[in-house]
């Protein structure tokens, strides 16, 4: 037996260097393997902060006995889902359709031809609550594979389709011709809201902090929009979901409260929750959100930050337990807060982080805000609150995985962007510069280790940020990069029939040859689609280029989609915001270099509009008089103004 992941810069794949399991990587020397042997393959699918992960890794993957069966009749191969999603993505598609649910990790059985036969998630040991333990699994898939193999192919052929026709879906609407009707789209869009929302969230439990969602709330004038953010934007902020030692947001809430989190920490949710909390400051002029955001900005700078960027996560566990880094009991803050000089507000320390004799997870306390307390601790509490986080720095740490994605770097780097501070432009500024020569190299990589390619989500990330960068600057530096990655992404990522039109983009380069079929991703998930992101990113650059053919094209990508836009606004509520640039789109031109009312609108929440500034070669700065403000759409623009009220004024009417 000889494991292969010992070399692995993926800290996943590492975790799992001395099993006693022959993995391989994802490889076409596995599956060559696979055919040599006539073995079936096992697909074992995760990350590296993944508690359930580990939890099996734990009971199965180090247990000789399993390992030996799973040696004995298959050929197993692990894989990174953060590294490579476009394997996650096909075969959580065969996952789904097999058992009505996803997540991690994911197992997966496969013919030595890459075609699913059976696919579930977590596996227990031996038989438990109802599950079938992974040994008697293993075993069993193994006999049927001598005994039933005309079976097991003939299902394998059937789920395979199934799943080729899942993660392409779009190609099987029908594109709509006519534009869509998004006021009616937002409200059919709003009510599916308003129906799922529970607690300040859009689920009972778990709960997800769905920054698409809150987002699209944000856009809305109506007083429901109005509560249903405000309370979200409260809920997830004071709940345990985010860290009040130590700065940011866990993956999600176990229950409905939001008070016991999912202890892990994505770089992913970092960036989207920090955007939402500075467009939400700018929204409703409440410096508590925009607080939050720099609070959520310091602390990745704290964890994540590597050479070449920023880490990918880290994980639930320290010292092979959930949590223990973070919870705590009454006990202990008292102990600390006695050795550092401060017993005079264990009490008010407790009330404040709501730590109580019973604890609200196995004994101990998620630390969370009192109903009543502000997010920003109270000045004679900050010693405290620094005293209560050292100790903890004290304790077993949880591990970080120190990959660095490109997709979630240029998410980053947006919400940055989006902040107020200028020491957070210029950090946003040099992130992306430097993310063009680390991820690039003969070609575009997911990752620093260039073992990846990059994906459509990657790229349409960092269109997305040089769009805002060119916003922020005025630079045709900015335009130039967006306009190149825009050229990478039609020659590796475009789709076309054979009469040349457009059919869309996949998810996957055209130099990935490994994976049984190329995706199109159009539905949101934890992170919003690459479909999504992309049509917004092309729709921006075409309006600050002042380009009819570029918006033309996004305009397509729209329409593509328009009967599940129309239908079911939920599940693509971030191309309901994309379609918002594409057809309502509001060009705001502030010619000349820095002026108050380029200051004012990086201030405010830009719905729907982009901002034109600087000198540079954008043709809607030609005649244009320094000083004013000129509000565009389609083509016509309104009287130019040389205040902030005129121009908000002229904007809200476009927009409402």
């Amino acid at each position: 037996m000889a494991n292969r992941l010992h070399n692995s810069s993926s800290a996943y794949l590492a975790q799992h260097a001395d099993n006693p399991v022959d993995w391989w990587e994802w490889s076409e020397e596995a599956f060559s393997e696979a055919r040599a042997l006539d073995k079936p393959v096992f697909l074992s699918v995760g990350y590296a902060a993944c508690h359930w992960c580990h939890v099996m890794a734990h009971e199965s993957f180090e247990d000789e006995t399993i390992a030996a069966l799973i040696n004995q009749f298959f050929i197993p191969i692990k894989v990174d889902r953060e590294e490579r999603p476009d394997v996650d993505s096909i075969y959580m598609a065969a996952t789904q359709i097999m058992t009505g649910h996803g997540g991690w990790p994911m197992s997966v059985f496969l013919t030595p031809d890459k075609k699913p036969f059976l696919a579930g998630t977590y596996f227990p040991p031996v038989d438990r609550g109802g599950q079938p333990g992974f040994s008697k699994v293993v075993t069993a898939l193994g006999q049927a594979w001598a005994s039933e193999r005309a079976r097991i192919e003939e299902q394998a052929e059937e789920l395979a389709k199934a799943m080729r026709q899942e993660v392409t879906f779009i190609d099987r609407l029908t594109p709509t011709s006519e534009p869509p009707q998004l006021r009616e789209v937002r409200t059919k869009l709003l009510a599916q809201l308003s129906e799922r929302f529970h607690r300040g969230g859009f689920s009972t439990s778990p709960k997800f902090p769905r920054a698409s969602f809150v987002n699209a709330l944000l856009e809305n004038e109506d007083q429901r929009s109005i509560d249903m953010a405000l309370q979200a934007l409260e809920a997830m902020s004071h709940g345990g979901l985010y860290d009040h030692l130590d700065g940011g947001f866990a993956r999600y809430s176990v229950d409905e409260f939001w008070a016991v989190p999912h202890f892990e920490k994505m770089l992913c949710d970092q960036a989207l929750l920090a955007q939402l909390y500075f467009r939400a400051g700018k929204r409703f002029h409440r410096d508590e959100f925009t607080a939050i955001a720099r609070s959520t900005i310091d602390f990745v700078r704290r964890a994540f930050r590597v050479d070449a960027g920023f880490a990918s996560s880290l994980d639930a566990d320290a010292a092979g337990v959930e949590g223990s880094h973070i919870t705590w009991t009454k006990l202990e803050i008292e102990s600390v807060l006695r050795a550092s000089g401060f017993e005079a507000f264990v009490d008010e320390a407790c009330a404040r982080w709501v730590i109580t004799e019973q604890g609200n997870l196995e004994g101990r306390s998620v630390p969370q805000l009192s109903p009543d307390a502000p997010f920003e601790t109270p000045e004679h509490l900050r010693p405290v609150a620094a005293a209560l986080r050292d100790s903890r720095l004290k304790r077993p740490q949880p591990g970080r995985d120190e990959k660095v994605i490109l997709e979630w770097n240029a998410m980053l780097a947006c919400a940055l962007l989006a902040s107020p501070d200028n020491e957070h432009h210029l950090e946003a500024l040099a992130l992306l510069t430097n993310l063009f020569s680390s991820h690039f190299s003969d070609g575009w990589w997911r990752t620093e280790a260039r073992r990846a390619r990059a994906t459509l989500a990657d790229l349409a990330w960092l269109v997305e940020g040089c769009v805002s960068a060119f916003e922020l600057t005025g630079e045709d530096t900015w335009l130039g990069y967006a306009q190149s990655l825009c050229g990478y992404i039609r020659d590796h990522f475009e789709d076309r029939d054979e009469d040349g039109v457009l059919r869309g983009y996949f998810s996957q380069d055209n130099q990935v040859l490994d994976i049984p079929s190329r995706t199109k991703d159009l539905f949101d998930g934890a992170v919003p689609a690459a479909h999504s992101v992309w049509t917004r990113a092309l729709a921006r650059l075409a309006l600050v280029l002042g380009d009819p053919d570029l918006l033309a094209e996004a305009q397509r990508l729209i329409l593509l989609a328009g009967t599940v836009l129309h239908d079911f606004p939920l599940e693509v509520v971030d191309l309901v915001n994309a379609a918002g640039f594409a057809f309502e789109g509001i060009e705001v031109v502030v010619p000349g270099g820095l002026h108050p009312l380029s200051t004012h609108l990086r201030l405010s929440p830009m719905i729907r509009s982009v901002l034109i500034t600087g000198q540079g070669s954008s043709p809607l700065l030609r005649g244009r008089v320094p000083g004013l403000a000129y509000v565009c759409r389609g083509g016509a623009c309104q009287l130019p103004v040389d205040n902030w009220a005129d121009l908000d004024s002229q904007i809200a009417e476009l927009i409402y």
